[in-house]
Parts: structure tokens; sequence; C-alpha cells
């Protein structure tokens, strides 16, 4: 369901767009999905719309079939990528888990400011974006996909999420329909103020 109003104070949540993850194989041009998360990054940081850069650094201690979990993974493996060009102003959250809401404080500094709907881009679809689109509505949040900023090792995997569990969660946009929403509440809120 594409969406049709972005809450006043809505956040942006990129997912584990780092070194590691994006130098692994994936479904759609990783390059084409860093360009569409930057513009969205451009878009929120203009207005001053909370920004969260999430990473992964790590695995959580249970046992899955792929061995052993608790290893972290090295700094370098985690890094940011540069074309994010982190601001001091984003919320950078660290994790060893799926979602960037497990075991961290992002709930608790969301509701600080007042957010109500998030923006999720980033990769994976059906890991991290999944798992946090999946805690976001169960803590109560709107949730919007961007749906041509994420993408998954795999592409049945990626439709899987976008075309069964997403639309459970939230709705689903392109970044091009966000950011004309941002740039249509931007409007509404200066003729609103210019009239008061």
């Amino acid at each position: 369901m594409p969406i049709t109003n972005l809450d006043p104070t809505v956040a942006l949540i990129v997912v584990d767009l780092q070194a590691g993850t994006a130098a692994n194989p994936t479904a759609h041009p990783i390059a084409d999905v860093v360009a569409r998360n930057v513009e969205l990054l451009a878009a929120f940081r203009e207005r001053g719309l909370p920004v969260v850069l999430a990473n992964v650094t790590g695995t959580p201690a249970g046992q899955t079939q792929y061995g052993a979990g608790a290893r972290a993974f090295p700094a370098e493996w985690s890094a940011m990528l540069p074309a994010l060009d982190q601001q001091p102003s984003d919320l950078t959250v660290s994790r060893a888990t799926w979602s960037a809401f497990a075991g961290t404080d992002l709930d608790m500094h969301l509701r600080a400011l007042g957010v109500t709907q998030v923006v999720l881009a980033g990769i994976a679809t059906s890991f991290g974006i999944e798992s946090t689109a999946r805690q976001a509505y169960d803590l109560g949040y709107s949730v919007v996909v961007a749906v041509d900023a994420i993408t998954d090792p795999r592409l049945e995997a990626h439709t899987g999420s976008v075309e069964r569990v997403f639309p459970a969660l939230g709705q689903l946009d392109s970044t091009h329909a966000i950011v004309a929403l941002l740039e249509t509440s931007r409007d509404t809120s200066d003729e609103i103020s210019t009239l008061g």
C-alpha cells in the first residue's frame, strides 16, 4: 500500500549499510540501493528530522544451523559506508541482533524525540529490515518501507518480505514518493506558519 502521509515527526532508519554487508552479493545493484539511501538521508537531514544509522557488530549467543553465536565482527566489517556521510546529529545504533530495536535504546531515543513513524531502508530485506519493521510495528510505530532502497542477498527472500510481510506491518513506496511527501509536508507547514 503506497504511503498517503508522513507524520510530523518521522524518523529514517538506515539498516546495516556497512562495509561487510555491502560487499556481499545482492539481488539488486548495491550502488543503486546506496544512492537511494543517500537521497533519503539528505531529505531527512535537510528538514531536521531524526536519522538513525544502525550497524551490526556481531551475532547473539544462540545456536543456529550455521554454528555458535556470540561472535564479534571486525571493526572494519561493521564500519558505516562513507557515502552515508555520517553526521554528528545522526543517532548511531550498534548491535549484535537483527532488529535495530533489540537490545538497544533506540525506542527510548525515538520516543524522547516524539517520533511516531519510521521509514526503513538499507540491507538486508529479510533480515535486518524485516526484523526492525516487525519490532517497530509491535512497539506502535507507523512503518514505511522505502522499497527501492532495500535489497537482500536472495531475490526470493526480498520478494517474500516485500509481498507477504511488509504489507501487514505498514506501507511501501519508492524513495521518490517519500521525498515528495516530505516536500509537501514542509510546504504545508510553511504555509500554516505563514498564516498563523
